[in-house]
């Protein structure tokens, strides 16, 4: 039996075939997934010169007929920096809290964490400590990606709390539309309470209310 192929031996197909399986598996794919599994980055290359693998940007790859959706940036900053939290505008983005469409991917990141360095990606980094950095984070899946992202309560919360930074504006119309999407006040007041912004949102909620 011919074990040979013009593209090379049996063994490079069945390298091929792994490392396009695990990037089924994971949705996108880290030039460190492969290496850990042992496998030469010179495969990524030939992958993506046979238009098997698509290059997302530094070290990120994807199946060509892969799902892009609307939280792609999401699915690529979670893969880039896997202890960061999805917050504030992009957050609001992503719970339909607000009409804006932030060219940033706002990330929350602990206070004492080393900044991250991600060349080709437009990002802004705002620190958190103590409770209100593990607060109300949840998990969501974007890509076959586990993503964190700030719950709405949460969020609404830390727009009030970072008001300086995005507008007062920007923070009242999260309120209203999680209000309107009648979305829990006692979840929002325990977020108020970690965030420490307890008595400059209650006016706002109680006139809201």
């Amino acid at each position: 039996m011919n074990k040979t192929r013009r593209n090379g031996t049996t063994k490079d197909v069945t390298i091929e075939q792994g490392v396009l399986t695990l990037a089924r598996k994971k949705g996108i794919l880290r030039t460190q997934d492969v290496v850990a599994a042992g496998i030469p980055r010179v495969v990524l290359t030939r992958l993506c010169r046979a238009e098997r693998l698509n290059r997302l940007g530094r070290g990120l790859y994807s199946l060509p007929e892969a799902e892009i959706t609307e939280n792609h940036s999401l699915a690529e900053v979670a893969k880039r920096i896997p202890h960061a939290t999805i917050c504030l505008l992009s957050a609001l983005r992503f719970h339909g809290l607000t009409t804006q469409a932030p060219f940033q991917v706002w990330i929350g990141i602990d206070s004492r964490a080393r900044k991250p360095r991600v060349a080709d990606m437009s990002l802004r980094i705002v620190r958190f400590s103590g409770k209100s950095r593990t607060y109300g984070v949840e998990k969501h899946i974007i890509e076959n990606v586990t993503v964190h992202v700030a719950s709405a309560a949460k969020t609404v919360a830390d727009c009030f709390k970072y008001r300086n930074k995005i507008g007062l504006d920007v923070a009242l119309e999260a309120l209203k539309d999680y209000r309107r999407a009648r979305k829990s006040r006692n979840n929002l007041w325990r977020a108020a309470k970690v965030c420490r912004v307890a008595s400059v949102m209650r006016p706002y909620m109680e006139a809201i209310d």
